[in-house]
């Protein structure tokens, strides 16, 4: 069975706002589901999205 996030889940998981949130969904970066009224977003499609974003810093350096 496919796990589900809410989006106040999803928010604090990925440490993202409300409106942030709400860009990348229109921009299809995050594919919701509609369950009623109730707005979520699969487990899977939310790793992929974190995934799919890029990295600050670069390369660790030995010291």
């Amino acid at each position: 069975m496919t796990r589900l996030l809410t989006v106040a889940e999803f928010k604090d998981r990925y440490k993202i706002s409300h409106s942030a949130f709400y860009r990348e969904v229109a921009a299809n970066r995050i594919p919701i589901k509609k369950i009623g009224r109730a707005t979520r977003i699969a487990l899977a499609d939310a790793e992929a999205w974190a995934s799919s974003l890029p990295t600050q810093g670069g390369k660790a350096s030995d010291g």
